[in-house]
């Protein structure tokens, strides 16, 4: 089985620092893009950071500048360094991966490629 567990978030102040990490575990062969979402209360869940495997990072324009998305392709981990922040950040943020996953039955190995998502985390900042 694959989990994506998170950890960080919490309450922070504006103009502050946070930061978001996110393990993937279990029968994995690969992961391709790795990122974070988010989902304020009443609004649609929204792309916030993404990674792909050699590490090129994409922004959306509202973190552009103050969050930085990093991963270790050996720990299965990415990281998100959220500064400069702002109430309008306030949100449940997911971890998610793009990955292979593999199951072995009866000696015959089976590969499933999938989105994986995390349980979220709450990240609420305060003006």
């Amino acid at each position: 089985q694959v989990q994506l567990v998170e950890s960080g978030g919490g309450l922070g102040q504006a103009g502050g620092s946070l930061r978001l990490s996110c393990a993937a575990s279990g029968s994995i062969l690969s992961i391709d893009d790795m990122g974070w979402y988010r989902q304020a209360p009443g609004k649609q869940r929204e792309l916030v950071a993404t990674i792909t495997s050699d590490g090129t990072p994409y922004y959306t324009d509202a973190v552009k500048g103050r969050f930085t998305i990093s991963r270790d392709n050996a720990k299965n981990m990415v990281i998100l360094q959220m500064n400069s922040l702002k109430p309008e950040d306030t949100a449940v943020y997911y971890c998610n991966a793009d990955l292979t996953a593999y199951q072995d039955l009866d000696d015959v190995f089976h590969f499933n490629r999938s989105q994986y998502w995390g349980q979220g985390t709450q990240v609420t900042v305060s003006s």
